[in-house]
């Protein structure tokens, strides 16, 4: 079933079970998501997990059209919240040893280096599930093509076909998005 389907189903039914199958489809895209952002993996496990509970209360009051979309957008600002918390709690001085001008230059770099790594998110998220769960097991986990394989129970070149395929869908999705900027 498509994420409508299984939306439109779970609003009809209320079976819990729906919903999880719909949630269980972006573990992977929202876990590396918080990882590019929180830099731990268990923090980011713990995200992911409350990033599901909110997703659960707010599916049943709101009408989401593209749930892909509004999960991201959850986990982006659910990690940003937790960083801007973490933050606040470090002293002024630490903000005034570096120069200004370096400073400027370097969040201007880490600020593009960031809107090119939601892209490569969003741009995992278009993907089909083969292409989607083989990148993340290969970059997000670090798994081997054979691990791959024998976990998504595939052969070699099927794995390394579908991170072949699944970078140049990234990379002609990310370019499609930069070209309309």
């Amino acid at each position: 079933m498509t994420d409508s389907e299984l939306l439109d189903n779970y609003r009809k039914s209320k079976d819990e079970r729906l919903l999880g199958t719909l949630l269980d489809r972006y573990t992977l895209l929202l876990l590396g998501v918080c990882m590019k952002y929180l830099k731990d993996e268990e923090q980011a496990k713990d995200a992911v997990q409350q990033v599901f509970a909110k997703a659960i209360v707010e599916l049943r009051k709101y009408d989401v059209t593209y749930v892909k979309s509004w999960l991201f957008m959850i986990a982006k600002n659910h990690c940003l919240m937790q960083l801007r918390n973490k933050n606040h709690q470090t002293t002024a001085l630490e903000f005034d040893v570096a120069d200004e001008s370096d400073d400027l230059q370097s969040r201007i770099h880490l600020q593009q280096k960031d809107q090119m790594i939601d892209l490569m998110h969003e741009g995992l998220a278009q993907l089909n599930d083969q292409q989607r769960q083989c990148i993340a097991a290969f970059y997000l986990h670090k798994k081997s093509y054979r691990e791959i394989a024998e976990v998504e129970g595939i052969s070699l070149m099927q794995v390394k076909s579908a991170i072949q395929n699944g970078k140049r869908n990234i990379r002609k999705w990310v370019e499609s998005i930069l070209v309309k900027s």
